[in-house]
């Protein structure tokens, strides 16, 4: 019998653990109402907090990959988790609104930035040669896979109990992967002897030791500046702000408040999410089998459509008070949640090379969060305008059109080689 290589034990380590960051991270939409009501917070200040830890994870995400590259993936994956542990746990204590900022906002917001950001790449180039594509799928998707599993019990828990048992079932989750980590993550297959999957030889994906400037923000921002000149550059982190709008920062913050205002209970709308989770985890992995096989641009072209598309139609779902139409929504949604993430990753690889792929798409991932951030703050103030969420989520859709024909001009080849951006 074949031994399983390494790099799949490392897939399903990383899989978990992103499920955990996710969920911790997703949850917030949950908590917007119990907040709301327990502490008599309004919803603007609520979702404040909740904008600024979608921000505060997305601009992190470079620094967090340099990070890697100086110290470590191990401790690095340990710090980050340890944060949102730390986060959590004094989440049960909090009382005012100050403490919601600090906690949410900036402890979660940057403890879940490795994982939400730049680890699946990471991972991906490091441990894997063949399925690189494949290997961003499954790992994008965990995110969905962490809210399909979990975000109903969340919901359940706060609506049959109170708030702090259901974060204290999550604080459980993130002990849990402190210890999995602790005993069986890995540095990189060099460090116990083997190739990547795929590869012929042992090798270093990573950079040497002295070739890195040993200043993480400096490494960052030279990348960044280096990165100005490229039109795909742009292109990729325009669409991406959009990505984020339209994703967690809208439907993870807002969806389950907007379904609750039509008269469909928190538990049902948490349902719903998870049911998009469902189609996340299939479309997200096929997205990333697609990427290695399939024009990247024309992918998410067709990605970005059909997200628009689903986003106008949401709507009429809920004015019609239907269960059926909202359930071929999640469908629809669901399949395209982050099925834009393993195409993106392969262009930036493709045009920037390997070694600095990874804080590349960091900063294009951070315009992804500018623009959650925008949504997730953005709606809040039109619902306490306008007490409704229609013109938020139908302007959402109508941006991902405009991503669509963004991302249909990207140049499909570059004509320079991996490892592209001088070191």
């Amino acid at each position: 019998m074949k031994k399983l290589h390494y790099s799949w034990v490392i897939l399903c380590l990383i899989f978990f653990s992103i499920i955990v960051a996710g969920i911790i991270r997703s949850s917030a939409g949950v908590f917007v109402i119990p907040f709301e009501n327990d502490f008599d917070w309004n919803r603007s200040t609520i979702t404040f907090a909740f904008g600024l830890s979608l921000l505060m994870y997305g601009l992190l995400g470079p620094f967090m990959g340099a990070l890697v590259q100086i110290i470590g993936l191990k401790k690095m994956i340990l710090l980050s988790m340890g944060t949102l542990m730390t986060g959590l746990f004094f989440s049960l204590f909090m009382t005012e609104t100050w403490h919601l900022v600090l906690l949410w906002g900036i402890l979660i917001g940057g403890g879940s930035s490795l994982f939400l950001t730049v680890l699946s790449p990471i991972i991906a180039n490091r441990w894997f040669v063949k399925r690189r594509g494949l290997a961003v799928g499954v790992l994008t998707a965990s995110t969905a896979t962490g809210q399909l599993l979990l975000l109903p019990v969340v919901a359940y828990i706060v609506e049959k109990s109170n708030w702090r048992i259901s974060l204290s079932l999550i604080l459980m989750l993130s002990i849990l992967t402190i210890i999995l980590i602790t005993f069986f993550m890995k540095e990189s297959p060099k460090s116990i002897g083997i190739s990547p999957y795929g590869g012929a030889t042992v090798h270093s994906t990573e950079l040497e030791n002295n070739q890195i400037d040993r200043n993480p923000f400096r490494l960052a921002i030279s990348v960044l500046f280096d990165a100005f000149s490229y039109k795909e550059f742009w292109l990729l982190a325009g669409s991406f702000f959009v990505c984020g709008l339209s994703t967690s920062g809208l439907i993870g913050t807002h969806f389950v408040s907007y379904c609750i205002g039509f008269g469909f209970a928190a538990v049902t709308a948490a349902s719903m999410l998870s049911f998009m989770g469902i189609f996340d985890l299939v479309g997200t992995t096929l997205s990333g089998w697609l990427s290695d096989r399939f024009d990247n641009r024309w992918l998410l072209f067709w990605y970005y459509t059909l997200r628009g598309i689903s986003l106008v139609f949401l709507p009429i779902a809920l004015f019609e008070g239907s269960f059926t139409l909202l359930i071929i929504f999640a469908i629809f949604y669901g399949l395209d949640w982050i099925a834009t993430v393993p195409p993106t990753i392969n262009i930036a690889r493709n045009v920037f090379g390997l070694e600095k792929s990874v804080i590349i798409y960091g900063w294009i991932f951070a315009a992804h969060q500018i623009g959650a951030a925008v949504a997730a703050f953005g709606g809040g103030v039109i619902f306490e305008r306008y007490y409704s969420y229609t013109s938020a989520f139908v302007g959402a859709g109508i941006l991902c059109l405009f991503a669509s024909l963004c991302v249909i001009v990207i140049r499909k080849k570059h004509g320079k080689t991996e490892n592209t951006i001088a070191k």
